[in-house]
């Protein structure tokens, strides 16, 4: 008889431990997901402050001059708002469309006021030329950092588990 209190406080830090150890497999965390396109595994991520608005730089492979996108995330979508660039070569709009602004400053020309939404971005990290790299809060972090060159990537928003952090590479270094 004296092991029935025993026996229910083991129960119930039974059932507690899995409840926490469950707790490591819900996405909570916002951040900007690097995975591999073709597999979908994580291999690196972003997390997100209160800022949600990121920019993808590189060097343009055809014309070889810098290409600046910006990017903000909303409701785990990612909607492209600008564009900046410095030649009209192969592969760059030469205008606007839509409600969307084209403007000349210095040489370099801005597409603004954009509003292409994507659930993700596929790309290719750059092998020779395009460096590919993050802006976030004024830091740039270089793609061929965290994921070898010639890597087919997906960028998505999404929320990520304790569990998946601890899997992936945090761009952070935190």
């Amino acid at each position: 008889m004296r092991f029935k209190p025993f026996k229910k406080y083991m129960v119930f830090l039974i059932l507690l431990l899995l409840f926490i150890a469950l707790l490591g497999f819900i996405p909570y965390k916002q951040v900007i997901a690097f995975s591999y396109q073709d597999q979908g595994e994580l291999f690196a991520y972003l997390p997100l402050k209160r800022e949600k608005t990121f920019q993808i730089e590189y060097t343009h492979s055809i014309h070889l001059s810098e290409v600046l996108e910006t990017y903000h995330l909303s409701d785990n979508l990612i909607k492209q708002t600008e564009l900046a660039y410095d030649d009209f070569a192969v592969g760059m709009p030469s205008n606007a469309e839509g409600r969307e602004v084209f403007e000349e400053k210095d040489g370099t020309y801005f597409i603004k006021n954009m509003d292409r939404t994507f659930e993700y971005i596929d790309l290719r990290v750059g092998q020779v030329v395009a460096n590919h790299r993050l802006i976030y809060k004024n830091q740039t972090m270089p793609f061929s950092k965290f994921i070898k060159p010639g890597t087919w990537i997906r960028v998505s928003s999404k929320k990520i588990s304790f569990w998946e952090q601890k899997n992936g590479v945090n761009m952070n270094g935190r």
